[in-house]
């Protein structure tokens, strides 16, 4: 699933290309993703004026002249690229297609549809089902080690898991979970109450780091993700103990090692992380 550097490096992608431009025609290709599209979800876009594209948690959010909010989810697989003109042929996983009034064409890919779109007042978004209890957003400037620690502090869960869930910090997926924990020197079994004081600090400053270089590199590519101009994310050539078990530290030598936490795989170095 896209994490938050791939959601904010697509932000940015449509950002760079639709700010002030109107959707001349939407064509909607199936009634549903994940859940069903919002009734007359395209005639209600069409003339649209796109005032601002931003993201929140992993949602992209594409403020509308009319007030309303255009809220995106790219699921397991989906994607949106822009493309300078619309394609003579749609691939059958294009299943929403943007056209714009400068002639490029945006397309909403979503192979296993677990993708969802749908359309809020703006002034109500925050209480949407979706954005309801989501947690502090790892790039603001209020997200540091104090903050991380009150959040933590008497949890009984495993780290990595907490700062997965999306109730306290947002975005923060599997992967970047487990290359932020290696940076700061924290085990990733390590119960999430005794991240306080100098290690919530590093670990706080850790999540940051990781996550504004995922962002620089446009991400990691897996499987489907790409960016909003199609192009493949390079951080995973920068992966530290993600996807490399038995391969040596960088730091010690010693063998990363894989176990599995909440039915995902967790990578870590048991030497130097504690």
């Amino acid at each position: 699933m896209p994490e938050l550097p791939e959601v904010e490096t697509v932000c940015r992608g449509l950002a760079l290309k639709l700010l002030g431009r109107r959707f001349s025609h939407v064509e909607q290709r199936r009634a549903d993703l994940r859940f069903p599209f919002p009734a007359d979800f395209a005639a209600r876009l069409q003339g649209r004026r796109i005032e601002g594209i931003r993201r929140r948690a992993k949602y992209i959010v594409i403020d509308l002249d009319d007030g309303n909010v255009l809220l995106v989810h790219l699921g397991m697989s989906g994607s949106m690229v822009v493309n300078e003109k619309r394609p003579g042929l749609l691939d059958r996983h294009d299943h929403v297609v943007f056209d714009i009034d400068n002639g490029t064409c945006v397309r909403f890919n979503d192979a296993r549809r677990f993708g969802m779109m749908d359309l809020v007042p703006g002034a109500s978004l925050a209480e949407h089902k979706l954005m309801r209890g989501l947690g502090l957003e790892p790039l603001d400037p209020a997200f540091d080690g104090p903050t991380l620690a009150a959040l933590l502090k008497g949890r009984k869960t495993a780290i990595k898991l907490a700062i997965m869930d999306q109730r306290l910090v947002v975005g923060v997926g599997n992967i970047y979970a487990s290359e932020a924990l290696y940076r700061a020197g924290i085990s990733p079994k390590r119960r999430a109450g005794t991240v306080q004081g100098e290690r919530a600090t590093k670990l706080a400053a850790a999540i940051k780091q990781v996550l504004k270089e995922a962002i620089k590199a446009g991400g990691s590519s897996l499987r489907d993700y790409v960016q909003a101009d199609g192009e493949l994310g390079y951080f995973q050539h920068r992966w530290k103990v993600y996807d490399r078990e038995g391969e040596p530290c960088r730091t010690c030598g010693g063998p990363i090692r894989r176990i599995t936490q909440g039915a995902r795989s967790t990578f870590y170095c048991p030497h130097d992380q504690r």
